[in-house]
């Protein structure tokens, strides 16, 4: 058997609390230990010093069936139902607040009503692009009938739990791995769906399922990365050359209007020539455009002449 990744060992799982608390111990230990003390000491200075053993003897046999009657007295929380089983037949539901339970021939089972919360164990799922990937989720379900929870199926809380898992198998081996990454939302609501058709025969209501964690080979993590800083340079490229192209056609534009412009053309001149002369450390000589003008004729006449 292979050692978990230190990953997987450091993993810390929330798990639920089990069980149904007693609120009702501390109401029979009341009603017995009260009655009980009021009955000896009334044996102790009633009795004759010689009748006192049989007494105690008869207020000790008292006690026990007392104890017995006791015993059947239940509290249930404000979130809880009690399902009675009378000979192993339904006899009702009750709760909240104080109920009894006839011993020996009745017993109860407490059903939490609140918002219960299981996690789903890490699933081992392959895609439909045959992608190995480990799914961490975590199932919200609410009981809605207690006594459907207690007699359609053995333990509510497995079967859902179990139920949720293979769904999610299914759900997912469907799926490629970029619908799994990138359509979480409609993962797990489609499982819900799923889960909620069959769990409302068990007497449930699945409140959610949450994707909690998509675990990916490591050589495939570094190959994801490596295609989105590929991706990322692309933009980037694209982006580089269009704003090129949009620059080249801006200048392209001004120069036709200052072609057909030629204030404009001066006008842009002294504008570059006042930003020069912001700065102290530029040495500015002005040469005179019409003078430029003049030279550039006398250069081209002589070879339109040859």
């Amino acid at each position: 058997m292979t050692d978990p990744s230190p990953e997987q060992s450091h993993r810390v799982y929330a798990k639920p609390a089990d069980g149904h608390m007693s609120l009702g111990r501390g109401v029979r230990q009341v009603l017995f230990l009260v009655p009980t003390a009021l009955l000896f000491a009334l044996l102790f200075f009633g009795l004759p010093p010689r009748q006192r053993t049989v007494g105690f003897t008869a207020g000790a046999m008292i006690a026990v069936l007392w104890n017995l009657v006791v015993s059947g007295v239940r509290v249930a929380a404000e979130w809880e139902r009690g399902v009675i089983l009378q000979l192993g037949n339904i006899q009702a539901v009750r709760g909240p607040g104080l109920m009894y339970v006839v011993p020996v021939l009745e017993a109860v089972q407490f059903i939490d009503t609140r918002t219960l919360v299981i996690n789903i164990p890490r699933q081992k799922v392959i895609t439909r692009d045959n992608v190995p990937a480990e799914i961490d989720s975590a199932l919200f379900f609410q009981v809605s009938d207690a006594q459907k929870a207690v007699t359609s199926i053995q333990d509510f809380r497995f079967a859902v739990s179990q139920y949720a898992q293979a769904a999610l198998r299914d759900v997912v081996g469907g799926l490629s791995l970029d619908e799994l990454l990138s359509e979480r939302e409609q993962i797990q609501t489609q499982i819900g769906t799923i889960v909620e058709a069959q769990v409302q025969e068990w007497g449930m209501h699945i409140d959610s399922i949450r994707l909690q964690d998509i675990e990916l080979p490591e050589d495939l993590k570094r190959m994801m990365s490596r295609q989105a800083s590929a991706e990322r340079e692309k933009r980037a490229t694209i982006t580089k050359a269009d704003g090129d192209r949009l620059a080249a056609q801006s200048l392209a534009a001004a120069a036709e209007i200052m072609e057909a412009n030629p204030i404009a053309l001066e006008l842009r001149t002294l504008q570059s020539i006042d930003g020069l002369g912001a700065s102290p450390s530029n040495t500015v000589i002005l040469f005179p455009l019409e003078l430029s003008k003049a030279l550039g004729d006398l250069r081209t006449r002589p070879s339109d002449q040859g």
